[in-house]
């Protein structure tokens, strides 16, 4: 069924970034993937060839096209190309990230930020999970209490993506620690500032070449005028209110990525054989992928819509964690049965699809768990 999201603007967007993945990111993967990080040069690197803040004011140095399709031809390519890895810092910096310095920084906060956000000499990181608490961000410990024009900040967090390259990191504190949702808060600390450390860059099972790290605070003075929004006791509000993109992001990657391990399964069961006869014409291989097909096709015209939604101002909470719970549980099962399709040799690391197995395997986990987007789905239903 032929997809009709995107127009020819999307598509010329599309060469243009495939070109760069192509250049900037394939050649370096293997090396980015043993070393456990990307270079900073991706970043400034596509900023420079215009592929982060798309949706930022020209004012500022972006784009100026707040149209969320560029930002999916983005997460299809880098799925397209089986760099999920090198590319996720890129999707958290302009998808996950900005849009909280968008909604919620001042004038003077887009001025000092956005110019080098958009070229990529400011790296974006967001800091929400805890050591013990996963999905309970109402029960974290981090805390900033103010002293005059300053928050003193302490606490720890853990698997941050962009953990060791961010330079501005959005951090969930709590700057009332006597409440729960209503004390919380959202603070820019930058790259530099005293008692802000990196711990380790943590040993995944996949998706080796992204920073995946361990933060902490010991008395780090933030400016007040680090806080994101007008005043203190809104960061779990403007959580919720950027949780819909960014599931949506994962959404679209998760289903990029189930095309892309069906797209190489297909052409590596026409030409391995078995019994004589090539395996894709058993009758066990049509069936799996068919099956798979359908279901993809499914899902894409699904996130489309969303896509479209979100470009209205109309995705909601529900609709965007049906989108991330159904996608990522279909990329796992994609990734499981195409990787059967291959054998023996799909559980060896030099085929794509090995790779893509386990660099599955954390989308049902990070931007929500599939078990908390059913809960936010079942009280959708007013259960």
């Amino acid at each position: 069924m032929r997809r009709t999201l995107y127009e020819s603007d999307h598509e010329d967007f599309r060469e243009a970034f495939r070109s760069f993945v192509e250049k900037e990111i394939v050649p370096h993967e293997a090396r980015w993937e043993r070393e456990g990080i990307v270079s900073r040069e991706l970043f400034t690197t596509a900023g420079a060839n215009g592929f982060l803040g798309i949706d930022v004011p020209e004012t500022y140095g972006g784009g100026g096209v707040p149209d969320f399709r560029f930002n999916a031809v983005i997460a299809e390519e880098l799925m397209r190309s089986g760099a999920a890895a090198a590319g996720l810092g890129l999707t958290l910096h302009n998808d996950i990230v900005l849009p909280y310095l968008l909604a919620y920084c001042t004038e003077e906060q887009k001025q000092r930020w956005l110019p080098g956000v958009v070229s990529g000499e400011q790296i974006l990181g967001i800091a929400m999970t805890e050591p013990g608490i996963g999905s309970d961000l109402a029960s974290m410990s981090t805390t900033a209490i103010r002293d005059g024009d300053h928050y003193i900040v302490n606490g720890a967090k853990t698997f941050i993506t962009n953990g060791i390259n961010a330079d501005l990191m959005v951090v969930a504190v709590k700057t009332d620690p006597s409440q729960k949702h209503k004390g919380m808060s959202l603070l820019v600390l930058e790259r530099g500032m005293a008692g802000f450390e990196r711990g380790r860059n943590l040993d995944k099972l996949g998706q080796h070449a992204q920073d995946t790290a361990e933060l902490s605070f010991t008395d780090v003075r933030v400016p007040v005028a680090n806080l994101l929004g007008p005043q203190e006791g809104q960061g779990f509000t403007q959580l919720v209110s950027n949780l819909p993109q960014e599931r949506l992001s994962i959404a679209i990657a998760a289903v990029a990525a189930a095309r892309t391990a069906l797209t190489q399964t297909l052409g590596y069961v026409k030409e391995r054989t078995a019994f004589g006869s090539p395996i894709g014409s058993f009758q066990n291989s049509k069936f799996v992928l068919a099956e798979l097909d359908t279901e993809i096709d499914i899902a894409e015209h699904y996130v489309d819509d969303c896509v479209r939604a979100l470009n209205a101002g109309e995705l909601t909470a529900v609709d965007a964690s049906k989108a991330k719970y159904w996608c990522t549980e279909l990329q796992g099962k994609v990734v499981d049965r195409c990787l059967q399709l291959h054998g023996g040799y799909g559980y060896m690391t030099e085929y794509p699809i090995a790779k893509a197995y386990a660099d599955a395997r954390i989308t049902r986990i990070y931007g929500g768990t599939t078990e908390i987007m059913k809960e936010v789905i079942g009280r959708g239903l007013g259960l």
